[in-house]
């Protein structure tokens, strides 16, 4: 593993956003959901997002997550995501979303 420095971790953008909505994305390679998320005073962006066998399109509105908002656009078939939502795989491979234990406004930096 390398190390890496405070000033490097200072550069990402963990931000945390709240979904507003969940739409499928049958273009993508993986089973994957365009989710649109609100950053506060960053703005709305957009993302896809490999968690479909653990959520539902339903429950995700209003569900806060954590993302890199700093990274360059990314085409995904014909969908353009601005931003990573962060997960862990549990022991099936499957996406686990980066929760938050008590809310916390849109926007909020990691740190």
């Amino acid at each position: 593993m390398e190390q890496i420095i405070w000033k490097d971790f200072e550069k990402v953008e963990l931000r945390a956003g709240t979904i507003l909505e969940v739409f499928d994305f049958p273009e993508a390679r993986k089973p994957a959901y365009k989710l649109k998320i609100d950053f506060g005073e960053f703005g709305i962006k957009w993302s896809s997002a490999q968690i479909t066998k653990l959520y539902t399109k339903e429950e995700l509105p209003g569900r806060q997550v954590v993302a890199v908002i700093n990274f360059p656009e990314k085409q995904i078939a014909n969908f353009m995501s601005q931003c990573l939502v962060t997960g862990f795989p549990n022991a099936n491979g499957d996406v686990v979303l980066t929760s938050l234990s008590h809310p916390v406004p849109n926007g909020a930096k990691m740190y």
